[in-house]
């Protein structure tokens, strides 16, 4: 799809999970057991047939730069368009505060293209979405903006929500960021097709206004203006918003019929390869209800759990309900119950460790307790 330019901005959520993004982008971080979270929305692009697609980073993202390399597992690896990580803008106030700054940041890159749409997202929404129909209708309709929402609830805790209201044709009535609302409300999924002219108007407006949020500057205050339509995903989707909402999502990758909408084998998820060995089992093994990946060493007990490569589960530990990234090593007789830890953690013999369900323990990288 040669006529359709793809934006990822990586750090717009960062302060949604500070725990998780201390040292990476939201983009890179890790995610059911082999995968980044960019890895979702630059594979629904490659499987919409979008594959000039720029990387908009702040900070933190040389972790971001090695997943992604030059984009071959997506097919990103060309030699006119491809994959492109375009370095973060440094206004008179820092690094950039919104969208449209960031988009502002590297407004010489979408001039350049030939493209006739572009896809705005960002890297925090766990879903495989097949563009072509979102496209097809932003077209047929005439409209400038299409914005992808599901139908889901408001939780209170959510924040940087907005919720969608729609007229009888389908037109963007108003939007409510935060809103207090209960029940199921159309949730923007911060996904939008967008007329590439209009945008570089858009741009060059909010620059010359000082104004950096394509929510409060484009879609509040143009919704009387523009032709802003919505598109309904109905298939699985996780807005990642906080330290609880990744843990539910990463254990909600072990029911099988979220695997099957989420990783369907006409539209695969793809990840940077890295070839390890299988996973081993101890003949004290026990493993209910848990995702296993390359690498692992089990030993132990281990229920309820994602296990990300080169995982150790020595022999008397018992696991429940935790997600434990890269090389994380838990030793002998060791108890963990609703724990997160980041990459390279070592749980020496006989530790304890128990968060609960709506509040898990987070361990950071790199730590030996």
């Amino acid at each position: 799809m040669r006529d359709t330019l793809g934006i990822i901005v990586c750090n717009m959520h960062d302060d949604l999970v500070p725990q998780l993004t201390a040292n990476r982008t939201l983009g890179s971080i890790p995610f059911g057991g082999r995968y980044r979270m960019i890895d979702f929305a630059l594979s629904n692009m490659t499987n919409s047939g979008i594959y000039d697609v720029g990387l908009v980073p702040s900070k933190n993202y040389q972790s971001l730069m090695n997943h992604v390399g030059n984009g071959q597992e997506w097919d990103m690896s060309r030699k006119n368009g491809g994959l492109s990580i375009l370095p973060p803008y440094a206004g008179e106030r820092g690094v950039y505060r919104g969208r449209m700054e960031a988009l502002y940041g590297i407004r010489e890159y979408i001039k350049a293209s030939d493209a006739k749409n572009v896809v705005l997202c960002d890297s925090d929404v766990v879903a495989n979405i097949d563009l072509r129909p979102v496209i097809k209708q932003h077209e047929e309709n005439g409209a400038d903006i299409t914005l992808v929402y599901k139908r889901s609830e408001v939780f209170r805790e959510k924040k940087q929500c907005a919720a969608l209201f729609f007229d009888e044709c389908g037109k963007l009535l108003d939007l409510y960021l935060n809103p207090e609302l209960d029940g199921i409300q159309n949730i923007y999924l911060d996904i939008a097709i967008i007329k590439k002219p209009l945008l570089d108007e858009l741009i060059a407006e909010c620059a010359a206004k000082d104004e950096h949020s394509f929510v409060h500057s484009v879609l509040m205050q143009k919704k009387g203006v523009l032709n802003i339509r919505g598109y309904l995903f109905e298939g699985y989707c996780n807005k990642l918003t906080g330290l609880r909402n990744y843990l539910d999502s990463s254990l909600a990758l072990l029911n099988p019929e979220i695997r099957k909408s989420l990783f369907p084998a006409e539209r695969p998820i793809y990840t940077r390869v890295r070839d390890q060995v299988s996973a081993k089992y101890g003949e004290n093994a026990k493993v209910s209800e848990t995702l296993v990946t390359d690498g692992c060493h089990i030993d132990g007990e281990v229920e309820k759990t994602v296990l990300f490569r080169g995982a150790t589960i020595e022999k008397g530990a018992k696991v429940k309900g935790c997600v434990l990234m890269h090389n994380t090593f838990v030793g002998e007789n060791c108890e963990l119950e609703w724990v997160i830890t980041d990459k390279n953690v070592v749980i020496p013999a006989g530790t304890h460790l128990a968060g609960s369900e709506k509040y898990p323990l987070y361990i950071p990288k790199d730590t030996v307790l």
